[in-house]
């Protein structure tokens, strides 16, 4: 058993939109995809379970990379539609009372004083609990629909993102803890000496400030990244409270991603352990082991027969046209993007058939059987790595699979004494930083 206990968290992969439709549990998704109602089922089945929090991802655009055309992403329902997950953040942490809720915002996408505010006001409505995903955009159709010709270069996004960051932590510490002193003596509401313009000029960006509320109850929200390549892990080790990662390779590699990211916080000067890797897995549970490798084969067999579904998802991630391709024809060494990088690079070298094989197996990391199977394996897993815990990842989402996680795997998780049965504190942050 690991010696300390381990966080969990669960990534909605693409967003605000279909989740699943035209398969056996599916329900009504299909038609209900815009109804809150299943993601505030999901929110109170993780609360229940003691989750840390719920990413909600995003992307303001029409995807049509893989062959050029919207087509088979309208057909598949894949990656749109997708509406805006600030909108939906509100009414998840208003349905629940202790799991943080973390919208997907780009810092291309948004002005620092406006996302602020926005951010600022969720965590006074959730009362502590909204957490901010930062991403820099990666696909020129978002661009276009901004009015630009295509995002800043890979890196400079970055750059960008580091001024960004800056100014909006300083747009929320504009008013000072104790601005709002609520005098009835006096008449005073609120100490006009505690509130502070913020006067920033940058490269990119400039505001005069200060924010026109208060500080929220975090004082800062919680970030949450999922840069993977050597300029993304710079701003994860100085920025971030979570951090993303794939189990690509294994244990071995995600406890080097891990001690990479911790010395890299260290170098920055803040304490590794208020960064957490968490990392993206995606369980096939059932009731027995010989069931959940059943499933598994099932959707492998699913999969293969329908291989442009994992291709639109690595042509969107990568702004590569993965169609150019045969199955079977290794990606050229060479390939290069403006997208996701870390992406590209792990299929190098692989066929698109590979990298989807690879890709459903999760690498060598499969994460397959019973519940008590998969909690001995995660387990396991985070005595290697040595922490700090999982993301749960499934763009087929429906209640179902839902309540293989909360209801089976997370009791077994909780008897083996590895993962919290009760929060300890109110906020987000803190229940984060609890261990």
């Amino acid at each position: 058993m690991s010696a300390d206990p381990f966080h969990l968290a669960w990534f909605a992969a693409d967003g605000f939109g279909v989740k699943s439709w035209g398969k056996t549990f599916s329900g009504r998704g299909g038609q209900d995809w815009a109804d809150p109602a299943l993601w505030i089922d999901l929110a109170q089945a993780l609360e229940r379970a003691r989750f840390d929090f719920i990413i909600i991802e995003d992307s303001s655009y029409m995807p049509d990379t893989y062959g050029g055309t919207s087509e088979a992403y309208l057909k598949t329902a894949t990656a749109t539609p997708k509406m805006d997950p600030s909108v939906l953040a509100p009414l998840m942490s208003h349905a629940t009372k202790k799991i943080g809720i973390v919208p997907t915002m780009s810092v291309s996408e948004h002005h620092p004083y406006g996302l602020a505010r926005t951010i600022n006001t969720l965590d006074h409505m959730s009362q502590g609990r909204t957490g901010w995903n930062i991403v820099t955009g990666s696909n020129d159709n978002a661009a276009k629909n901004y009015g630009l010709d295509d995002w800043l270069e890979h890196d400079e996004r970055y750059d960008m993102a580091d001024e960004f960051f800056d100014l909006a932590c300083r747009l929320w510490t504009s008013w000072e803890e104790d601005a709002v002193v609520l005098d009835e003596a006096t008449g005073t509401w609120g100490d006009f000496t505690k509130v502070h313009t913020v006067d920033f000029q940058g490269t990119y960006f400039s505001s005069r400030g200060p924010l026109n509320a208060p500080q929220s109850p975090q004082g800062l929200p919680t970030f949450v990244q999922a840069g993977g390549s050597p300029r993304g892990k710079k701003f994860d080790a100085r920025a971030a409270n979570a951090i993303i990662s794939g189990v690509e390779g294994g244990p071995a590699k995600m406890k080097a991603f891990r001690d990479d990211i911790r010395a890299q916080a260290a170098l920055a000067g803040r304490s590794p352990d208020d960064v957490k890797v968490l990392y993206l897995i995606s369980p096939i549970i059932a009731e027995t082991d010989e069931e959940a490798w059943a499933k598994r084969r099932r959707q492998t067999e699913f999969a293969e027969a329908h291989p442009e579904i994992g291709l639109l998802h690595l042509s969107r991630h990568s702004r590569i046209d993965f169609s150019q391709w045969d199955l079977d024809e290794v990606i050229p060494e060479g390939t290069t993007t403006n997208g996701h990088r870390q992406q590209l690079e792990q299929c190098i070298g692989k066929t698109p058939r590979q990298i989807l094989r690879e890709g459903f197996g999760q690498g060598n990391f499969e994460i397959v059987g019973s519940p008590d199977t998969v909690a001995a394996q995660l387990d396991e897993a985070m005595e290697e790595v040595g922490g700090d815990g999982f993301l749960i990842a499934s763009r087929d989402l429906n209640r179902r699979y839902i309540s293989e996680i909360a209801d089976g795997l997370v009791p077994a998780l909780q008897r083996r004494g590895v993962v919290r049965e009760e929060y300890s504190h109110d906020t987000f942050r803190d229940n984060l930083l609890a261990f």
